[in-house]
């Protein structure tokens, strides 16, 4: 009669629990079908796309670059579907205690593959409950990863593993006892030794083995039941939806979605978006509310695990800023599963008029269909301005995040909402914006301004004759330098330009710039959210470089190198781009450039972001330095994947930081626990912004007079031939 009572009961839990799960899949579909049209080149190639996916789950990359943690969570995550055997099994052992799986029952190889991954699943599963609870929010306040993470939901999935892996055990030692266990000993020795201290009198076991095979039943069928209520519970669902949204990512390579910033596409979602035939009624300009979204954007929200290794990289979060990229997403996922059954319903503001007194449990539908996903807290904004204006585009966020989701894109689309709908933006960047539509530049300077530092290099001792391209490139010229605006424009940065010219110039290089003819990129002018300037500004250097003839580019600032090379085929601008750091070191390695006088200087070096995590660009500029003579490097200790934003991207460093601590600050702060002589880079943007912060450093008294901020190449031309260092700026130097 127990044994019969047990079957019912764990039956009728079997079924309820399936059910609800099957419609809790069934919202989660249709919330995410909610959003736009994603790109077409979502879904395909599919092989590629399926290797990939293969490749990022079982080889976890993500996970082990915390390494313990990545090990332990992976034989968690492998658990998952192997231990269903040991469900089934649990099924008819409540109706039978001595119930077997056919054919593979007395498999040696299957007792030892349970015993493996469920004793390595119990020791993961404890470990990382150890960690949560050392590093949780009670310990460690903001700087826990695990700040914004629901706790609950977490606890719940790791108290249900504890039992359900104890369960097994518990039942394979009672089976021992009762000699009724068909594998070995060697294959099974935590399960043996178990049977050695429980009772073996089938009185005793038989029923014990029901009960905890009927407990092991309802604890698993009702986390089914649990994750199917809770729809916005991540780290329950991520198991079954972070292959699809890992299938569905920007890159089919498998790299993360950074690099080039996602198109504006039209209503179609087919093709980008063209100003010129674009309706602002029909297109979509970003996201201002929730259905603006892509459905790949609805799917990002869903599948959030709340692990915030996101959180714990940004810099923004991490000089106490409100921003976090979890939260962020977080909050998006709870607006989504909040609105999405309204819109289903077919619920508009014209059916509400209509129905006026239609009772909707109390739930405000009118307010929660405009409610606008920026806007302070009086406003009833899901995201606060604060927020959205205080990310960088850096790239730490999607580099780290196991699953694949692309926070850059969806603060990018409700930036483009922002500032081409709703003309809402920080006042500082609308001289940005008039700068670059009027001088194209953002520092609003004349065009011929551009050609200053040729001049300058024209008049030293040994002067370098630079072509500037009059209407097409010289056959015989290897490359367009694209000098970029800081470049030709910030002083500190016109040293870099003036060094790439001078070793190229050693090293027999033919090269050509446009001078007065180059314009922005476009970089901040995208980043920032105006799309409208970014194309107007792509486009023109588009049509200059084509008719020029550029085919091969090599650019100083990773912003340029980035939107050159990523963007401008978008835009027909098809071009071989590298950075200045890659052509260098190829260059030294091909014997072109020796560097001979010694540098004798420690050095640390910070990763520019957009040529580090958005492009993987970290072994040349390191590759320069191990060439110089004399140099000593030490890497800070954040670096290459896991490294610190100077603070200048995502238009940033035309904005005031005007809360917490300064991006830039942090960053030399940490460079200073290197006690270098020299800090070096290869960025214009990072070298402006590290500088900044050194003389502050210096003003205060908390950095030696003699650090700097020096590019790599002017690192390498001081080795190439003699030069005298040049003296640092003085704290009151342009930015």
């Amino acid at each position: 009669m127990l044994y019969l009572t047990l079957g019912i009961i764990t039956s009728v839990f079997a079924v309820v629990a399936f059910t609800m799960f099957a419609l809790g899949i069934r919202q989660i579909v249709r919330t995410v079908g909610v959003g736009r049209t994603a790109e077409p080149d979502r879904k395909g190639p599919l092989g590629q796309r399926l290797t990939m996916t293969l490749i990022e789950i079982l080889g976890h990359g993500r996970m082990l670059k915390r390494p313990w943690v990545g090990v332990a969570h992976w034989f968690v995550m492998v658990s998952f579907p192997l231990l269903v055997f040991t469900v089934v099994e649990a099924q008819g052992e409540v109706f039978d205690p001595h119930f077997h799986l056919p054919v593979i029952h007395d498999w040696a190889l299957y007792g030892l593959v349970i015993e493996v991954i469920a004793a390595a699943s119990l020791a993961g599963i404890v470990g990382l409950t150890i960690y949560r609870l050392l590093n949780g929010p009670k310990r460690l306040g903001r700087q826990s990863r695990f700040t914004n993470s629901r706790h609950w939901t977490a606890y719940y999935v790791e108290a249900y593993l504890w039992a359900l892996l104890i369960s097994i055990f518990v039942i394979r030692g009672f089976k021992s006892a009762m000699g009724d266990f068909p594998f070995p000993a060697w294959a099974t020795p935590i399960s043996t030794a178990l049977g050695t201290v429980l009772p073996g009198d089938p009185a005793i076991a038989e029923p014990a083995i029901a009960l905890v095979a009927a407990f092991k039943l309802v604890i698993s069928y009702l986390f089914f039941i649990v994750i199917a209520r809770v729809l916005t519970m991540g780290i329950g669902w991520h198991r079954f939806l972070a292959p699809f949204n890992i299938f569905f990512k920007r890159n089919a390579d498998g790299s993360p979605s950074l690099g080039a910033a996602k198109p504006m596409m039209d209503k179609s979602g087919t093709k980008p978006l063209d100003f010129e035939e674009a309706d602002p009624d029909e297109d979509p300009f970003g996201a201002g509310k929730l259905e603006d979204f892509t459905w790949k954007g609805l799917l990002d929200f869903s599948t959030c695990t709340e692990c915030g290794r996101c959180q714990s990289q940004c810099p923004a979060w991490n000089t106490g800023k409100p921003l976090s990229p979890k939260k962020v997403i977080l909050d998006l996922q709870a607006h989504a599963y909040e609105k999405a059954p309204y819109l289903l319903q077919g619920i508009t503001e014209e059916t509400l008029a209509e129905k006026p007194d239609e009772s909707h449990q109390g739930v405000d539908v009118l307010a929660l269909l405009n409610r606008p996903l920026v806007g302070t807290e009086e406003e009833g904004g899901v995201i606060h301005p604060d927020e959205l204006w205080a990310c960088t585009n850096c790239g730490a966020c999607v580099e780290q995040c196991p699953v694949d989701i692309e926070h850059i894109d969806h603060i990018l689309d409700m930036r483009r909402y922002q500032v081409m709908v709703e003309s809402n933006f920080p006042s500082e960047a609308n001289t940005l914006l008039k700068n670059l539509e009027n001088k194209a530049n953002p520092w609003g300077m004349a065009e011929d301004r551009r050609m200053d530092w040729i001049q300058e290099l024209a008049e030293k001792e040994n002067p370098v004759e630079v072509e500037v391209v009059d209407d097409k490139l010289s056959p015989d010229t290897e490359y367009l330098f694209w000098v970029g605006c800081a470049g030709a424009l910030e002083d500190r940065a016109k040293k870099t330009t003036k060094a790439i010219a001078e070793l190229l110039d050693m090293a027999g290089v033919k090269f050509a710039v446009l001078g007065g003819m180059e314009a922005c990129t476009g970089d901040p002018a995208r980043r920032l959210g105006m799309e409208y300037v970014f194309q107007m500004l792509a486009q023109q250097n588009v049509e200059t470089l084509n008719e020029a003839g550029v085919t091969k580019i090599v650019a100083s600032c990773p912003h340029c190198f980035n939107t050159l090379a990523n963007e401008y085929p978008q835009l027909g601008g098809t071009y071989e781009v590298v950075h200045h750091s890659q052509l260098l070191a190829k260059l030294v390695e091909e014997g072109r450039l020796t560097p001979v006088n010694s540098v004798d200087e420690n050095i640390t070096y910070h990763d520019p972001c957009f040529l580090g995590r958005h492009n993987k660009v970290y072994t040349p500029p390191r590759d320069i330095m191990a060439q110089v003579p004399g140099v000593k490097t030490q890497e800070m200790h954040r670096h290459k994947e896991r490294g610190f934003c100077c603070g200048a991207g995502g238009a940033r460093m035309w904005m005031e930081e005007r809360i917490g601590k300064r991006i830039n600050t942090e960053r030399v702060d940490e460079a200073l626990t290197t006690n270098p002589d020299t800090v070096s880079t290869a960025c214009p943007f990072c070298q402006v912004m590290l500088g900044d912060a050194i003389n502050e450093k210096k003003s205060q008294g908390e950095a030696k007079e003699s650090l700097e901020v020096v590019d790599v190449s002017q690192l390498l031309l001081r080795s190439v031939r003699e030069a005298p260092k040049e003296k640092p700026e003085p704290a009151d130097a342009q930015s």
